[in-house]
């Protein structure tokens, strides 16, 4: 991931102006730290924080179109930027970088062209013929974007927002697939699918057509000229995307660039369920593995650094964003700068384990559309910053737009969770991967309980953390919650030991209004708690506070499964890893 900063019609062309632009601009550097570029034209501001994956030699920013009128400064990656290339034959491209595509598809198409765009990313261009600028973000948000306004009547627009710092009057989340133009002075949806309104979907179940439209999403993210590498839980979702990466990898330019053998990592505490599960899942799929290992003390001596890299006071994504921050600074030591990893999929299909108690198939529908819309404010923010934090790529096949279109298409009746017919959640996803003849993993691992991230890493680091909260945050100190935090107010002392720290990095009102609150058990919406009445009592975002789901409502289906008599499968979860003596990463050249 890159990092980008623009600041746009700002009055000020001098300088002093001019530096300061830069100083801010680099506190995105960990995001981009291989190249820094910068274009002015009059008071209008263009940055960016380069980390280089396709193109390293040749396509440091911002790009141009082929007059230089046309200036774009993009953060993500666009995979099907070979196809738009040749449909503009007119167009002299500069370099190989895939985001160039952006500015020629501007000068061909005005502002009607993001839709054409497949991949994740961020980007603000600037047409200098009428200094008009346009700025827009991918469809669901796994690239991090806000916008910001000034007094002097600027538009700010950044990858994070310690790049707004104090300049910016008023800042908020730049929200997922919608394009801002200067012309309009408004943001506009541009990503408008069929499944955004949550009506009902009637398309019969295809394990097939399901199967190879994931498939077509992994393929696609083997564009690289770096090495890269899978996060692996052992959980259902990352072990999928590894079995089909280690499947298609040999033949790709990857491959030959920099060997067929693939590398996963993974992290957890010691003993953890992750770790043994992303071992086994390895081994089978015979990756060079590298096994990551952390203690409760390692976590919570990195909290404030990944409150200040994260930029968020929810207690989920920071739970899992800790292990996953860890796990990053590890994996960029070894040389390799992309991961592939598995968030989406629990959205999607309904994966956590309060779907269980999903009331109906419409119910069940429009919590996974109220899922997908929010997760650029939790998973995707997670996977995005805290591998950003250490110059490392995440890339998310499961959010592929594609993929999502033709998921979420399918009757939600056959993702409903029906114990009694051997379904379990995800059961769709599980059967599409059932090959006997050709497995793409073992059975028991597609029957693995579904694990949050946060969990599977280790229970005891969920309880390690309250305990640590425990210590420094008084029961005093709670009765003035409401008082010191009106808005969001902590509901527990672990919530409000990481809003202190949040608000000391990011005290404007701005900052929090950022964050999502609400009340949640397991990871639901607050509309989901009406699903099952025990669960007001007991709102913890932990997958463990699905009463009688969490273990129980398991146990005879593993047992059947172990003896042979079910063919279904179960689901596992989200990426995850751990350090214990990892291998050499050797890259063949």
């Amino acid at each position: 991931m890159c990092g980008i900063l623009a600041v746009l019609g700002c009055s000020d062309d001098s300088q002093a102006k001019r530096v300061r632009v830069l100083e801010l601009s680099r506190r995105l550097k960990h995001r981009g730290p291989d190249w820094s570029g910068l274009y002015q034209s009059g008071d209008c501001y263009l940055t960016h924080q380069r980390l280089a994956i396709v193109d390293p030699a040749s396509g440091d920013q911002p790009l141009y179109n082929e007059d230089k009128k046309i200036v774009v400064t993009v953060n993500g990656e666009i995979y099907n930027h070979e196809s738009l290339r040749k449909n503009l034959p007119n167009h002299k491209f500069r370099t190989g970088s895939d985001c160039e595509v952006i500015a020629h598809l501007y000068e061909e198409y005005g502002e009607n062209f993001v839709d054409m765009l497949d991949g994740m990313f961020s980007f603000v261009l600037l047409d200098t013929r009428d200094n008009s600028f346009v700025a827009a973000r991918d469809a669901i948000g796994i690239t991090s974007l806000y916008i910001g306004w000034g007094l002097d009547g600027s538009v700010w627009i950044s990858s994070e927002l310690k790049g707004f710092n104090d300049d910016c009057e008023h800042f908020e989340v730049f929200p997922p697939g919608h394009l801002y133009s200067s012309k309009t002075g408004g943001l506009r949806r541009w990503y408008n699918p069929p499944w955004f309104n949550e009506s009902i979907p009637s398309t019969p179940y295809d394990p097939l057509v399901l199967r190879h439209a994931f498939e077509n999403a992994v393929i696609k993210r083997l564009m690289t000229d770096v090495p890269f590498g899978v996060l692996l839980s052992g959980g259902l979702d990352s072990s999928l995307v590894a079995a089909i990466t280690a499947r298609y990898l040999a033949g790709t330019k990857a491959a030959k660039q920099w060997g067929a053998q693939l590398h996963s990592f993974c992290i957890g505490l010691e003993g953890s369920p992750d770790l043994k599960a992303a071992r086994e899942v390895a081994d089978y799929l015979g990756t060079v593995h590298h096994e990551f290992h952390f203690s409760v003390q390692d976590g919570i001596d990195a909290i404030e650094d990944v409150i200040y890299h994260i930029e968020t006071y929810d207690v989920t994504t920071i739970r899992a964003s800790t292990p996953m921050f860890l796990m990053s600074r590890k994996i960029k030591s070894l040389g390799v700068k992309m991961v592939i990893s598995g968030e989406g999929s629990d959205e999607i299909f309904g994966g956590y384990l309060y779907f269980h108690k999903a009331p109906n198939k419409e119910e069940f529908h429009r919590e996974t559309c109220r899922k997908i819309k929010a997760l650029h404010q939790y998973d995707c923010l997670r996977a995005n910053k805290s591998t950003s934090a250490w110059g490392l790529e995440a890339r998310v096949p499961f959010l592929d737009k594609e993929f999502i279109n033709v998921a979420m298409s399918i009757d939600p009746e056959w993702k409903m969770i029906k114990r009694e017919e051997g379904r379990i959640e995800k059961w769709v996803l599980r059967r599409a991967f059932d090959d006997e003849e050709h497995p793409y993993l073992p059975k028991h691992i597609l029957y693995r309980q579904k694990e949050q991230f946060s969990d599977g890493v280790g229970y005891s680091w969920i309880d390690g953390l309250k305990a640590h909260a425990e210590m420094h945050v008084s029961d005093k100190m709670m009765l003035n919650a409401a008082h010191i935090f009106p808005h969001n107010t902590p509901t527990s002392k672990e919530a409000y030991y990481y809003r202190m720290i949040f608000e000391r990095f990011f005290p404007q009102n701005s900052a929090r209004l950022t964050v999502p609150g609400g009340a949640s058990v397991a990871c639901s919406t607050a509309k989901a708690i009406e699903w099952d009445s025990s669960w007001s009592k007991n709102l913890d975002p932990s997958g463990r506070a699905a009463i009688g789901v969490h273990n129980s409502a398991y146990e005879k289906h593993i047992q059947a499964v172990a003896a042979g008599k079910l063919g279904s499968k179960i689901d596992g979860g989200v990426p995850r890893m751990v350090e214990v003596a990892a291998k050499e990463l050797i890259i063949q050249s």
